[in-house]
C-alpha cells in the first residue's frame, strides 16, 4: 500500500526505540522494491541518522519470516566481527521497536523496520574500475564465509525457487506454447537462442554442489565501500538472503558487474563481458571465499556467470511473451530489449569461457 504522507513516515519512525528528538525524514537511495527513508534525530546537540524501510509485502509475502532470517544473519555476523575496531560499520544493525520487536505494523498493514545508518561509506550503481569490482567481490565472499557456519535451523526461503534455472526455463517453454500476447512470432530469434541452450539451465543443479547461505542479489550497489579506503565495508539489502549455491552469488556478480552497458541497452555493440572486471571479481571473491569453498564449487565459478545470465535473459523473454506481467516496463518491447542485451552478454561470456576457466584454475 502506498504511503499517504510525511506524517505516515514520522509515525512509523517514532515506533522504533531511537533515543533523541526526531528532526526529519526524507526518501533515500535508488531501490525499486522497498520504500527507504533517512531519518535524522538529535540528542545532546548531536545528529544521528537511521534508515527506515517499508517492506514491500507484495514481493516479500511474509515479512515476519523475512525478518527472522535477517535477525539471525545480522546477529551471527555481529558475533563474527565483535573484535573488529570498526565492528559497528561491518554489519547492519537492526533497531528494535518500542515493543521490542523487529517490525512495526501500521494501521494500514504496512511493515516497517529500521537500521542504524552506516556513515562515511557509499554505494555505486555501476562498477567504475577493476579495483571497485575486486572490493565488492571480496566483501560478498567474506559475507558468505562468515555465514558458512550459521547454526541450524535452515533459513527460510523468502522467494522459493528464486535461482531454480530449470523451473525458469520450464516457465519459458509454457509461455512459448501459450503465446497469450501473440508475441512468439516477434521473438523468434530469441526463442531459438534460448531453446538451443536448454541444457545450460541444469548445469549448476546437476553438479550437486553444497547448499550455502547466499545473498542472491550481488549487485555492486549492495555493498557499502568505505569513502576513505575504497574497501568493502558492509553488505546490505538482506531481503533475499536464504539457502542457495555459492555459485549463484558469483554468477550474478559476473552478470551485473562485468558489462558496463545498461541492462536494457539497445545498442548491442556496447554489450560485452570485460575480462579485466571478471578477473577482479574472481580474485576478490576467492581471496575471502576460497578458504571454505570446495574444489567443485570453485571449478563451477566460470560457468556460473553463463547460467545466471541465461536465467535472467529467459525470465525477461518469458515476461515479454506473457504480456509484461512481472517486470515493470517503460516502453513497448522493453522486456524483449532486456532479453536481447542479456543474450548478447551471454554470447560474450561464451566466447571468453576458456580464458575464464584458465584464470580460475590459476587462482585455485
Amino acid at each position: 500500500m502506498e504511503i499517504r504522507s510525511k506524517q505516515d513516515v514520522q509515525a512509523a519512525v517514532r515506533a522504533f526505540d531511537i533515543d533523541g528528538d526526531f528532526m526529519s525524514a526524507a526518501p533515500y537511495g535508488s531501490g525499486h522494491i522497498n520504500d527507504t527513508y533517512c531519518a535524522v534525530f538529535h540528542r545532546n546537540s548531536e545528529a544521528s541518522r537511521y534508515l527506515l524501510q517499508r517492506i514491500n509485502h507484495h514481493i516479500f509475502k511474509d515479512p515476519v519470516v523475512l525478518m527472522q532470517n535477517i535477525e539471525r544473519v545480522t546477529a551471527h555476523l555481529a558475533a563474527q566481527v565483535a573484535g573488529h575496531p570498526d565492528r559497528n560499520r561491518r554489519v547492519l544493525t537492526l533497531i528494535p521497536t518500542r515493543a521490542d520487536g523487529p517490525l512495526h505494523i501500521d494501521e494500514d498493514g504496512n511493515y516497517w523496520r529500521a537500521y542504524r545508518f552506516i556513515e562515511n561509506a557509499t554505494t555505486y550503481n555501476s562498477v567504475e574500475s577493476p579495483a571497485q569490482a575486486y572490493q565488492a567481490a571480496r566483501a560478498f565472499g567474506e559475507f558468505q564465509r562468515m555465514l558458512a557456519d550459521l547454526p541450524a535451523p535452515r533459513l527460510h526461503d523468502t522467494i522459493p525457487d528464486f535461482h531454480n534455472t530449470p523451473k525458469r526455463f520450464a516457465a519459458l517453454e509454457r509461455a512459448i506454447a501459450a503465446d497469450v500476447a501473440g508475441r512468439v512470432s516477434v521473438a523468434g530469434p530469441e526463442i531459438a537462442f534460448a531453446l538451443a541452450r536448454k541444457s545450460l539451465s541444469s548445469v549448476l543443479l546437476d553438479a550437486v554442489l553444497p547448499e550455502r547461505v547466499t545473498h542472491n542479489d550481488t549487485k555492486i550497489n549492495n555493498v557499502l565501500l568505505d569513502d576513505a579506503t575504497g574497501k568493502g565495508t558492509c553488505v546490505i539489502d538482506l531481503d533475499t538472503v536464504m539457502p542457495g549455491l555459492a555459485a549463484y552469488d558469483f554468477g550474478d556478480m559476473v552478470r551485473t558487474a562485468t558489462c558496463t552497458a545498461p541492462e536494457d541497452e539497445t545498442d548491442l555493440s556496447r554489450v560485452s563481458m570485460q575480462f579485466p572486471l571478471f578477473e577482479a571479481l574472481a580474485r576478490g571473491y576467492l581471496s575471502t571465499a576460497g578458504e571454505f569453498l570446495t574444489r567443485s564449487e570453485k571449478e563451477h565459478l566460470a560457468v556460473a556467470g553463463k547460467v545466471i545470465t541465461f536465467e535472467i535473459g529467459t525470465r525477461f523473454l518469458t515476461d515479454y511473451l506473457s504480456g509484461d506481467t512481472y517486470f515493470k516496463v517503460h516502453r513497448q518491447g522493453h522486456n524483449l530489449e532486456r532479453c536481447r542485451s542479456q543474450f548478447k552478454l551471454l554470447e560474450s561470456i561464451e566466447e571468453q569461457e576458456s580464458r575464464m576457466n584458465k584464470l580460475i584454475q590459476s587462482i585455485v
